[in-house]
């Protein structure tokens, strides 16, 4: 009440400036107080069409601006190509120029009006109390649009948290959790005093290490019980003869998520953390991720994957989206919680293979393939089908024998897949398709064929099956096929040119001036995250990625590999990831709550359903695909 007292006390003017900066961030999270240092100090500019608002003639920066109305162009001359490029379109709400005013330089980009446009702006020195005196303010000057990221996912957060309570998040170093000056012992000791000295300290396992103190084995209680019940030998056998060898190790500045991605893809309960040199330094378990524990990501994995039935592993599909929900709320950002969703359905698919192996063994071995998202580890909640077969022809058989055994099993897998929740594909991409279910040489072949041809539909193509991953069975006939793949495309530049094309197509939704561009199949004022926000920037560094010969199919760890190699400026690179994740953030967070009103999964949204601050984010996500595009076209010169 006493601040809005104040707010009434306050000029009209004032008052008006404040209610107008709370609509946008970072203002909305800043104190009243500062809002009103702002508004007194601020001054109301007209600009006219064509005017230009600071210009790197004018020397170090003295004012920050704020567009109320209208909209700021950027535009930089390039010296190349003797021509002024448009860099980037600011509208309202939106700031500048942060970079130039905090660096006390002049800016390097000329700021024109276009259209008339009205600027709030402060003098130098209001800045810096605002600067000095508000977290917000300065968070948001120093960080731009990352910190408006950590905004939406703290929103995500809250309100998923509200069920849960705060506990540790997924970002938190091993080096916390881990259990210091693990027990240890030598590879000869018998099973009987390591078992003696287990129970001594009260745990569950004990590291076998070797005199460099680097993790030979492990043995936990779960062995012991294994060693009983299977007769597997005397108590005073060497531990050496009965330990799990090399056991899963991670360096003490990986985090708890990565800690249990491992445990849940691979089902055991400790790892140990070792230093840069491998040397054993602590040991973490399942209960020790104690925000894990509460989310129940590990248990859920081996629940999944000890299934005996299909209709456990149905029932269990519900509680995927139940831990969605837990994981947003314990700090896992969209590219985790994408990454946790992937390798849920990769153990609820190894189960499904497994379980119809022991009924009805096709007697081949083979690799299950998937491709697209599911290949790319991005899938959400919202996922059909894609996926085929790899398999060597063993001697005596024909391709076409091995064939009639796997295609029948196939087919069951897939019916299976789809009762479990994963939808049949629409285009017939699936191991039951014999197009899809080919030898290594089959594949090579179609391959080759595919590169070489570069036809509209293999183009279509490439968005799904230049992105796949083994799943289940050997993978190294995998390996050797993606190298020649990969191999050829990098000599191939015509194909590189026509696969840039492509992706050129896939435009984001953004008007020249900066308004959305909505689909045009009935749904009115809809956008499509998937194919108009996300599909821009898979399709554009898939290209850069095939070209560049990095194996990975995974969007974000895509981009980093091309910085890595010089192919990405490495703050593009970010700036890209981030504009990536915050349009998968909302993606996520909408088909949460589609589920909770009980509606249909799309991938469509109305921004006016959004706040601001999400509009605000989600223009700025889609011209950061614009820049990402600009370069492709560039570099291919499309």
């Amino acid at each position: 009440m006493a601040a809005a007292n104040q707010d009434s006390s306050r000029p009209h003017n004032t008052r008006a400036i404040m209610t107008f900066l709370r609509e946008h961030a970072p203002f909305s999270s800043m104190d009243d107080n500062h809002l009103a240092h702002f508004a007194e100090h601020a001054t109301l500019r007209f600009y006219a069409d064509g005017d230009e608002v600071i210009s790197p003639d004018d020397g170090v920066v003295k004012r920050f601006y704020i567009v109320k109305q209208g909209r700021i162009r950027g535009e930089r001359h390039n010296e190349k190509e003797d021509r002024t490029d448009t860099t980037f379109e600011i509208s309202q709400g939106e700031c500048f120029p942060l970079a130039a005013l905090i660096g006390e330089r002049p800016t390097r980009t000329l700021h024109r009006a276009s259209g008339d446009t009205f600027c709030l702006s402060i003098e130098q020195d209001a800045f810096i109390t605002l600067f000095s005196e508000s977290d917000p303010f300065r968070d948001f000057c120093l960080r731009g649009v990352s910190s408006l990221l950590d905004q939406v996912n703290q929103r995500i957060q809250s309100s998923a948290m509200a069920s849960i309570g705060s506990s540790n998040t997924l970002d938190t170093p091993l080096e916390r959790y881990a259990l210091r000056n693990p027990i240890v012992c030598s590879p000869d000791l018998p099973v009987r005093k390591a078992v003696a000295r287990m129970h001594d300290n009260s745990v569950g396992s004990i590291i076998v290490t070797d005199d460099n103190r680097h993790p030979a084995g492990i043995f936990t209680l779960r062995d012991l019980r294994t060693m009983i019940a299977e007769e597997k030998g005397p108590l005073d056998t060497p531990i050496r003869q009965v330990m799990t060898k090399d056991p899963c190790c991670l360096p003490s500045h990986a985090d708890a998520f990565e800690a249990a991605m491992l445990m849940a893809e691979h089902h055991f309960a400790h790892l140990c953390v070792v230093d840069d040199e491998n040397r054993l330094i602590g040991v973490v378990s399942e209960r020790d991720l104690f925000a894990l524990q509460r989310v129940d990501l590990v248990n859920l994995a081996r629940t999944i994957g000890t299934a005996t039935h299909l209709r456990t592993l149905i029932s269990l599909r519900t509680d995927v989206s139940r831990l969605v929900d837990a994981m947003l709320a314990h700090g896992a950002d969209s590219g985790q919680v994408v990454k946790i969703i992937t390798t849920l359905n990769d153990v609820t698919v190894r189960r499904v293979l497994e379980l119809n192996i022991k009924k009805n063994d096709p007697g081949v071995p083979f690799t299950w393939l998937t491709f697209g998202s599911e290949g790319r580890q991005e899938q959400t909640l919202l996922t059909d089908q894609d996926n085929g077969i790899l398999f060597q022809t063993p001697e005596g058989m024909t391709e076409d024998q091995v064939r009639e055994k796997l295609l029948p099993f196939a087919q069951t897998v897939n019916q299976e897949l789809a009762e479990c929740g994963f939808t049949l594909c629409k285009g017939n991409i699936m191991a039951s398709n014999p197009k899809l279910c080919l030898s290594d040489r089959e594949w090579d072949d179609w391959f080759i064929r595919f590169i070489d041809a570069s036809t509209p539909q293999n183009l279509v193509y490439s968005s799904i099956f230049l992105d796949m991953r083994a799943v289940f069975g050997p993978t190294e006939p995998l390996h050797r096929l993606l190298d020649k793949v990969l191999s050829r495309i990098r000599k191939n530049a015509l194909f590189q040119k026509m696969l840039a094309g492509n992706a050129f197509q896939r435009k984001p939704p953004l008007t020249m001036f900066r308004n959305f561009r909505y689909v045009s199949d009935g749904n009115k004022h809809a956008l499509d995250l998937k194919r108009q926000g996300l599909a821009p920037f898979v399709e554009s560094v898939r290209v850069f990625a095939l070209a560049n010969g990095v194996e990975s199919a995974n969007t974000l760890e895509r981009m980093d590999e091309l910085a890595k190699k010089g192919i990405f400026d490495p703050k593009d690179a970010n700036a890209w990831k981030e504009g990536y994740s915050l349009i998968q953030a909302i993606r996520m967070r909408s088909h949460q709550e589609m589920l909770n009103r009980g509606e249909e999964l799309t991938n469509y949204i109305n921004p006016d359903d959004l706040n601001p601050l999400d509009r605000r984010i989600l223009r700025e996500s889609f011209r950061q695909a614009q820049r990402l595009q600009q370069k492709l076209e560039v570099t291919y010169q499309l």
